[in-house]
């Protein structure tokens, strides 16, 4: 029988699989509305959603539950919005790979605040994993413009919020943080949707609201949901090394949704992703233990 470490690998990795499809459901949603509105509407499904599925939780809501959650939304709702700045002036595919950069700059992290090393598996894992992105996304010359700049910023706050879910997940039941979370990222896009004056409330697309029924459940409600009680069990490092299965995923769902075409790159990219995650989770050799223990 799986334990629960494994079960939740797999729940990530199927996460990553709705983020996957969400790329092109989100931008068949988009084409002639507002990203500011749609932002806003998946969080506030994804918020009543979970409000029903935890309705225990939300009942009993603690002040300190909700000092987390609104604590975790900030960085979260900073990445998001970032990122989806940074799309406007770049590739989509230069935006993927420099959003990877969030499985470096986590151990990093670690290091300048909480003066924790990760294992030396951890950082090669990070490395090929890197390099699976870029295989997948990089097709041109990398150049370096505004938009790599958000996102890049988008992915420190990605980094920030992973860690912070790390640390109160091992100090608390994070799932009464849940609701309080999402519901404040909805609060602070609504509030960026108002400050934009070509926000559309009412778009009369159909795949808007197609679009936002699916994030809002699944690559929203879902998987951040997944991924918060996931850290109890797997360390943000390697959580954010699963997190790049997404562009494999999205570059199959592109081939079925959008007719775009599947190449080399996404075999050898996404084999390389595949042997990065595997190698996170081997077992450090006892000689290597003993050998670091004692030097």
């Amino acid at each position: 029988m799986m334990d629960k470490k494994n079960v939740f690998l797999f729940l990530l990795i199927l996460g990553t699989a709705f983020w996957g499809i969400s790329f092109s459901i989100t931008k068949l949603a988009i084409g002639q509305a507002s990203s500011s509105t749609f932002l806003c509407y998946r969080f506030l499904a994804a918020t009543l959603v979970l409000s029903v599925i935890f309705w225990k939780h939300v009942k009993a809501i603690t002040w300190d539950a909700l000092k987390t959650g609104i604590s975790l939304a900030l960085p979260l709702t900073a990445g998001i919005c970032l990122q989806t700045s940074g799309i406007k002036y770049s590739t989509a595919s230069q935006c993927a790979f420099v959003a990877g950069m969030c499985v470096v700059i986590i151990p990093l992290l670690k290091i300048i605040f909480y003066r924790a090393v990760a294992p030396v598996k951890i950082w090669i894992a990070a490395s090929i994993a890197l390099m699976g992105l870029f295989v997948i996304s990089i097709k041109k010359d990398l150049s370096i413009n505004i938009g790599d700049l958000y996102t890049i910023a988008g992915s420190f706050a990605f980094a920030f919020y992973l860690i912070k879910v790390e640390k109160h997940s091992k100090s608390r039941n994070i799932v009464s943080t849940i609701v309080p979370m999402f519901a404040t990222c909805a609060a602070i896009t609504g509030c960026l949707a108002l400050t934009d004056s070509q926000a559309n409330w009412l778009p009369e697309s159909n795949s808007f609201w197609t679009g936002i029924i699916f994030c809002a459940l699944f690559s929203t409600a879902y998987m951040y949901t997944i991924s918060n009680i996931a850290q109890r069990y797997i360390s943000a490092e390697r959580v954010s090394i699963i997190y790049l299965f997404e562009p494999v995923f999205g570059a199959i769902a592109a081939f079925f949704i959008l007719g775009e075409e599947l190449s080399w790159r996404l075999l050898l990219g996404g084999s390389l992703i595949l042997a990065a995650t595997l190698i996170s989770e081997l077992k450090t050799p006892e000689w290597l233990t003993s050998l670091r223990d004692n030097g």
